[in-house]
């Protein structure tokens, strides 16, 4: 179009005929390139009226082009704006993801209101304020929310990031994207360090500003906190037991699997503990943690088979106060951890156990997190 003729626009926008459209679609397309005609600011003012005219009962497509070509324009009328990033997603997605006109508030009433994709789309944003990421967290869409995670350019409040690294204790998919996020502080990481994965957890110390003894303490603090809620208070008849097991060497992987299948957790880490030389709280320690690392060393050093291994993790999992039940993918990765550590590492562990309290740092140097 050479000219910028607003009777035969307006004349287009009139008509209800899928030709006139998709006319007026075209024309407007290349009004808004800037390749052949600059609009005056009258003739952009009496555009964006004839688009706000057309808009709501133009089809699929034609609205599909007036979006794409609004998105990364900062001079559209704010309601026109809003009635495009509350269409459909195929029109609002370039609006939803690239314009600056979009304010805060109307962005949160969409994520409130709208579909899932309309979710996914403010989440990606150029810019995500506090305000809307927080909005996003509240609807309790784990993909929408691991959308945001991974997006740099978003803000997080202090306080979203408290309530995410709280559902990371049963969402695992939020763990990577919590930790690589620039609002996690080293207190935060700590925490998450509990219940991550091996790999994760060498990341924490990798890049969180954590020292292993520092770490260490706070496994020790934490998980044996929760010893005397987990375990038979009754230890001296165990106790005894495993050392006469011990003696008469009848101490045996299948032993040990039946003392967790029967609940009797207090007398499989006695047996564990005659069996390796390790005190109990150390092996309490095995029990309660997440990862099975240590339980995975202490396992391959007393000669476990994989399965053999797989039913103590299986078990252990079931008995800790404060966790559910490990997933197929948590037992998939404690078994292919179990599998890496090769025996003779895993009782030289077991020998700097037995000297040192310092349980972090003998995997550490032997490379098992």
């Amino acid at each position: 179009m050479d000219k910028f003729d607003s009777n035969y626009l307006l004349e287009l926008a009139r008509q209800r005929s899928a030709a006139s459209r998709s006319e007026l679609a075209a024309i407007i397309s290349d009004l808004f390139s800037g390749e052949e005609h600059v609009l005056t600011e009258r003739e952009r003012i009496l555009m964006y009226e004839i688009i706000h005219h057309v808009v709501r009962d133009a089809e699929m497509e034609i609205r599909k082009v007036i979006s794409s070509r609004l998105a990364d324009r900062e001079d559209p009328p704010e309601d026109l704006i809003n009635l495009l990033a509350n269409d459909e997603i195929e029109v609002a997605y370039p609006i939803l993801t690239e314009s600056k006109v979009l304010r805060d508030q109307t962005l949160i009433e969409i994520v409130r209101n709208r579909t899932l994709e309309h979710q996914m789309a403010v989440a990606i944003r150029h810019t995500v304020s506090p305000e809307v990421s927080e909005a996003l967290v509240k609807t309790g869409n784990e993909t929408a929310i691991r959308t945001l995670l991974q997006n740099e350019n978003a803000d997080l409040s202090e306080a979203t990031m408290e309530f995410l690294i709280e559902q990371s204790q049963r969402i695992d998919s939020f763990h990577e994207p919590i930790l690589r996020r620039k609002e996690l502080g080293p207190e935060m990481a700590k925490r998450m360090y509990l219940w991550v994965s091996a790999a994760l957890r060498k990341y924490i110390v990798d890049h969180c500003g954590l020292s292993l003894a520092e770490i260490d303490d706070l496994m020790e603090s934490t998980v044996m906190a929760k010893v005397d809620d987990a375990i038979n208070k009754d230890e001296s008849k165990s106790a005894k037991l495993a050392k006469k097991l011990k003696r008469q060497g009848e101490i045996n992987p299948d032993l040990m699997i039946r003392a967790l299948e029967d609940g009797e957790v207090r007398f499989f880490v006695n047996l564990v503990s005659e069996e390796t030389g390790l005190r109990d709280d150390l092996v309490m320690r095995f029990v309660l943690e997440p990862g099975g690392e240590g339980l995975a060393v202490a396992c391959k050093a007393m000669a476990f088979s994989d399965y053999e291994y797989q039913r103590v993790f299986t078990f252990c999992r079931k008995s800790r106060p404060t966790q559910s039940e490990g997933t197929e993918k948590s037992i998939a990765e404690a078994v292919k951890f179990f599998r890496h550590v090769d025996r003779d590492s895993a009782e030289e562990v077991v020998r700097r156990w037995r000297r040192d309290k310092n349980y972090l740092s003998a995997l550490r140097d032997l490379d098992m997190i």
